[in-house]
């Protein structure tokens, strides 16, 4: 059995694999640093079934400290590295790593985890990139390793830690990254994925999310080891995303709603200059999308603009083409081969087509997923063994087609009635001065709740009461009036994390913080 590089390699030694901010690297060197860095962690005592994590950036060591653990029957954790020295902490402990790979910009925040924190189970932790320290130095202990293929290599893969809304973040364990498995299944994962997103296999990926994200990881892991390039970014830059694509001939790229918002408000020069012939396709998901951006985005790059629903504990259950989004505005598509999808009620019981309910699903080839010495937060979301919710509320149409309403935890319960924050938040989104909206529950003495609406504006739009009433108006003209907002607040930057998705308990929590009960 042979690393996916090598497979490569053996084609063509010389193609390129990776890029990044600092150079590129050729698969036969991608082959020969995975190796190397395979050895040196059996050296170390690192076993099939341990944990590494990774607490860097974007970037060519990144990848090859996945490959490693993907070989070596690791379980690795990449951790967000906008996260504080005790948050680093609790997951490193609580995931149980043994390796901690950091990169030199967040060495300092490392040092203070492991010295004020602790982070005692770590046998060392190592340093990516940057002048050497104290800490062991990537380029040098890896190179003390061999670059001959090891021996018996077995399949490992990421657990990912979710982002954490409601307390601590929780990891995710897939059964079908399950440690010592074969590694065919992740050569099947990757076919898989690029056949059914369309994503070619002698392509060049475009990477400019944080490779700790699920969703990232898979648009760029899995297309790499199916044979694609993958050129990657630290950081974001709407105009510097536009060159980059025509620069690379990039075929495939994951976005979320946000970097879409930034690619339309890029100045002019870039977007004129933008020609984007090489693109095969673009995915986004993670977080809703105002129903003016998508089209925007369509109007612009054209028909390669598609759609997913899914998440860290599912994957990818559902897509939509763009013409299916174009003639069905707001669906998420239809169920994957693989999955089954049912909407079901409080009681379980599957509901009909139209009807509001919890979304469940069940994989076909029996993956299913757990939370990381969580067993009880496992059980809360499985109706039983193989079926499961990622707590998202929705629909199915006549014609078989997924539509989100919402979370059922943001859902707003007034006088008895459920209200959907989403569809109102797609309507109040279209309004011309509005930039970003947010809907969420807030305490009425004699509903319980009542609708409330938060909006960032677009730049030189004026805020007050007169353009406040004319956005609940708006929403009246176009929804029930019960959905319509009772106020409507103004503020300058929601509070979204960078993969889209909105924290509404930063907005919700003042109003609930002297009330008796929390919605």
């Amino acid at each position: 059995m042979t690393y996916f590089c090598a497979k490569h390699a053996a084609i063509d030694a010389n193609r390129i694999a990776l890029i990044d901010e600092r150079g590129a690297t050729n698969w036969q060197v991608l082959n020969e640093n995975t190796n190397r860095l395979l050895h040196q962690l059996r050296a170390d005592g690192i076993q099939t079934g341990d944990t590494i994590a990774v607490f860097a950036g974007n970037c060519r060591e990144y990848f090859e400290i996945l490959l490693a653990a993907t070989h070596g029957g690791l379980m690795c954790v990449p951790v967000n590295w906008h996260f504080t020295a005790d948050e680093l902490a609790y997951v490193i402990k609580d995931s149980g790593a043994k390796v901690l790979f950091v990169e030199d910009r967040f060495v300092d925040i490392a040092r203070s985890a492991r010295d004020e924190h602790g982070m005692d189970q770590l046998t060392r932790i190592v340093q990516v990139r940057g002048s050497p320290c104290e800490l062991t130095y990537y380029a040098h202990w890896r190179a003390l390793g061999s670059a001959s293929e090891a021996e018996n290599q077995c399949l490992g893969g990421p657990m990912f830690y979710t982002s954490g809304t409601t307390g601590r973040p929780k990891g995710v364990r897939s059964s079908s990254s399950r440690p010592g498995g074969p590694l065919a299944t992740m050569e099947m994962m990757g076919a898989g994925l690029s056949g059914m997103l369309s994503i070619p296999t002698d392509g060049t990926t475009l990477l400019c999310g944080p490779v700790y994200h699920s969703a990232q990881w898979a648009f760029s892991f899995l297309p790499l080891i199916a044979g694609s390039t993958v050129v990657m970014r630290h950081k974001y830059d709407a105009e510097e995303t536009l060159k980059l694509i025509d620069i690379h001939r990039i075929t495939n790229v994951h976005l979320v709603p946000t970097q879409f918002h930034r690619l339309l408000r890029a100045p002019e020069k870039p977007r004129q200059a933008f020609k984007g012939d090489s693109l095969r396709v673009v995915w986004h998901g993670a977080a809703p999308c105002p129903h003016e951006v998508k089209r925007q985005m369509i109007d612009w790059w054209g028909p390669v603009v598609q759609e997913y629903y899914g998440s860290t504990e599912g994957s990818i259950v559902s897509t939509a083409t763009a013409q299916d989004w174009l003639q069905r505005p707001g669906t998420v598509g239809k169920p994957s081969p693989l999955v089954e999808i049912t909407i079901r009620g409080d009681d379980g019981l599957i509901l009909e087509t139209g009807q509001h309910g919890q979304i469940y699903v069940k994989n076909r080839m029996g993956g299913d997923f757990e939370y990381h010495n969580a067993p009880e937060k496992t059980k809360s979301v499985h109706l039983e063994p193989g079926v499961f919710t990622f707590g998202d509320i929705g629909y199915f149409d006549a014609e078989g087609y997924l539509y989100l309403s919402d979370r059922k935890i943001d859902m707003i319960i007034s006088g008895g009635v459920n209200i959907y924050p989403a569809e109102i938040e797609g309507v109040l989104s279209m309004h011309p001065a509005v930039q970003d909206a947010a809907i969420f529950g807030i305490p009425n003495e004699e509903f319980g709740e009542e609708v409330k609406g938060a909006v960032t504006l677009i730049p030189g739009a004026s805020p007050g009461a007169e353009l406040a009433e004319e956005l609940i108006q708006w929403v009246r003209s176009r929804l029930a009036g019960y959905k319509a907002p009772k106020s409507i607040d103004f503020e300058a930057q929601m509070p979204r994390h960078e993969t889209g998705k909105l924290y509404k308990r930063l907005l919700r929590d003042r109003y609930w913080q002297n009330s008796e009960r929390k919605i």
